[in-house]
């Protein structure tokens, strides 16, 4: 309980929680996490949705104006309609039998979902929401894929404050969140709302949300005018006249259907169903196949990948965690009173032993991998420098100038 209140949810809950296997976030709703990927089109048969469901949800007909009879037609994916994974469709069926056994046991009500299987979600609301935000988006499940992964639309994905680069965002049912969630249990500190949803967004409005999902080409293939420009040096924007995108339809009705494609894919499930930085344990795994998938593109520079990961990574989070560290409270593990100086005493009124709030491991945890890239690599030397410093300040902070413990072969 670290909210203000201190209100605890109903120990019932807790029971039928466990008794579905289901667990819950500190806002008391029930999430599954997906890496977001885009998709404007889908086949019926590869997400496992039968032509007589999408019918009843309002499909009508195939990206190219064909009446929908078959499961292999490509179909044109509705703006708010996601398609998740099949490991968050069976853990979603656990929730929505939490959810009736709530409404059914505790509230004394009828149940709302009585689903068997993952299938049967099919055409049920979820709210996406994003990490650091408090605005959930509406959702529709209309399929699943073997990818551990979310796909929807790119407004979809922008609405929720992404812009598609493989970020990890929650999908929840709808129902739990307003039936469960309550700002009551939320942390009082600082930033306790984030990752909350507050609000809902219940349409997605293409002029509202991030214009980079603007950018997306919706024709089915390019001019040959637009190829014959490729041959000579100009700017992106002096070729726009050959381009049809988004942003030439905000504020009409192609800006929410037909968006085309320039090219065909065999299946949706032809790529890898977990990204590979799931499978990578280690920070310094993830980074050398970062590298070595730089050093094997020859459209990619080596040294301006390792220059970003360290400017926007790694000694950003140095720099976050020294100053974190030097400017910590303590605080009482026993009874969570926290100080902002160490009492005389050296220990807490209740009694307790005073520990710190951030430590060393967190300062230091990518100075070694951060130190290496920079032996490794010819970085600017104003990256070098910058780590040089941070590693100065560092040494300073855990070891005394005066008092260093030596071991006696240094008297020989």
């Amino acid at each position: 309980m670290i909210s203000e209140s201190k209100i605890p949810e109903p120990l019932e809950k807790g029971i039928l929680r466990a008794k579905n296997g289901v667990f819950t976030f500190k806002d008391a709703t029930i999430r599954h996490d997906s890496t977001d990927l885009p998709l404007t089109h889908f086949i019926p048969k590869e997400i496992g949705v039968t032509v007589e469901k999408l019918l009843e949800m309002g499909y009508e007909h195939d990206c190219y104006g064909e009446p929908i009879e078959s499961d292999d037609q490509i179909i044109e994916l509705k703006v708010q309609d996601v398609v998740v994974s099949d490991n968050c469709g069976d853990y979603l069926v656990n929730a929505a039998n939490f959810i009736d056994d709530e409404l059914e046991r505790y509230y004394g009500m009828e149940p709302f979902y009585n689903v068997e299987d993952k299938s049967d979600l099919i055409g049920h609301l979820i709210a996406g929401l994003a990490p650091h935000t408090s605005a959930g988006v509406l959702g529709r499940i209309v399929g699943f894929t073997h990818a551990l992964a979310c796909y929807a639309h790119p407004y979809f994905h922008s609405a929720k404050r992404r812009n598609c680069d493989s970020d990890e965002d929650a999908v929840m049912l709808l129902l739990d969140a307003l039936l469960n969630f309550s700002k009551s249990y939320l942390p009082s500190t600082r930033g306790g709302s984030m990752d909350a949803p507050l609000v809902l967004s219940s349409r997605i409005d293409p002029e509202e949300i991030d214009d980079e999902s603007h950018n997306i080409d919706i024709f089915d293939r390019f001019p040959v005018a637009f190829y014959e420009k490729t041959k000579d040096p100009l700017k992106p924007s002096e070729v726009l006249d050959y381009i049809d995108n988004v942003e030439m339809h905000l504020g009409t009705p192609k800006q929410y259907e037909g968006l085309m494609f320039s090219h065909h894919t065999s299946s949706i499930h032809a790529g890898p169903t977990v990204c590979l930085y799931k499978r990578l344990p280690s920070m310094r795994e993830k980074v050398d196949a970062q590298i070595s998938l730089a050093e094997n593109i020859r459209a990619v520079d080596q040294r301006g990948v390792v220059e970003k990961v360290l400017s926007s990574h790694f000694l950003p989070d140095i720099m976050g965690n020294s100053r974190a560290f030097s400017k910590q409270k303590v605080r009482c593990p026993k009874c969570g009173a926290k100080y902002r100086r160490m009492p005389l005493t050296g220990k807490c009124r209740c009694g307790g032993n005073l520990i710190l709030s951030v430590s060393k491991g967190s300062v230091t945890k990518y100075l070694e991998i951060s130190r290496d890239l920079v032996n490794r690599y010819p970085v600017s030397h104003y990256l070098k420098q910058r780590l040089e410093i941070q590693e100065f300040g560092i040494n300073s902070l855990f070891e005394s100038d005066k008092s260093k413990q030596s071991s006696l072969d240094i008297f020989f």
